[in-house]
């Protein structure tokens, strides 16, 4: 059987040589080479031609996922493993969205790490994570995110810039008790009951984009 060939990017070469050194005890896996940055990585691939690639999050001319996607377009048979620190359940949807093969923590142990290789190999546009399952869970029960309309959100913003009721009426060219009216609505969806939790509601929802001092345009 010939063995996978392999090669590792990663702005570590610690961890570069950690893998190779993992990888070269298998009888089905061998590496080829290694890169630190993805314009490296881009060149050696095509030169090389490897079975798959880890590739680690943070590099130093391009993030990872970036890279993973545009060598999903380039090698449509290239297995791409993501190799993170990082465990969140965004990133692993983002990496599941880029067209990975696998998703594995750095602290996974030596036969995760080496099974999501070996899936990567023989598997390269399916996608494996141990988290995946727990991740899809917890994004189901998530309680859904208020819908906002545009005026409500204009108004979210002002608050957070600071504006006072009145002020914000005179802001959005509005009466006062209509911008008091728009006000209670955005509580209401919030499920707050004053200002400062409003806000803080907001902005752990994830419902707030514009910093402070940029006030939203106002038509």
């Amino acid at each position: 059987m010939t063995a996978a060939r392999l090669l590792f990017v990663d702005r570590h070469p610690v961890t570069r040589l950690g893998l190779a050194l993992m990888v070269n005890e298998q009888p089905d896996l061998s590496t080829v080479g290694e890169a630190g940055t993805a314009a490296e990585a881009v060149g050696l691939i095509g030169a090389l031609q490897p079975d798959v690639v880890t590739i680690g999050l943070s590099l130093p001319d391009r993030p990872g996922l970036e890279l993973a996607a545009e060598l999903r377009d380039r090698f449509e048979g290239l297995g791409i493993v993501i190799f993170t620190a990082r465990g969140e359940d965004d990133v692993l949807f983002r990496a599941l969205e880029t067209g990975a093969s696998a998703f594995v923590s750095k602290t996974a142990s030596a036969p995760e790490i080496l099974g999501a290789i070996r899936h990567a190999a023989v598997s390269a546009s399916s996608f494996s994570s141990r988290g995946l399952a727990a991740a899809l869970r917890r994004r189901r029960e998530a309680p859904a995110l208020p819908a906002l309309s545009e005026r409500e959100r204009q108004v979210l913003c002002l608050l957070l810039a600071g504006l006072s009721v009145p002020d914000l009426a005179i802001r959005l060219h509005i009466s006062a008790s209509t911008a008091k009216t728009y006000v209670a609505r955005l509580y209401d969806k919030l499920g707050a009951n004053s200002k400062s939790q409003a806000l803080l509601t907001a902005v752990r929802l994830g419902l707030v984009e514009s910093p402070p001092e940029q006030l939203p345009a106002v038509v």
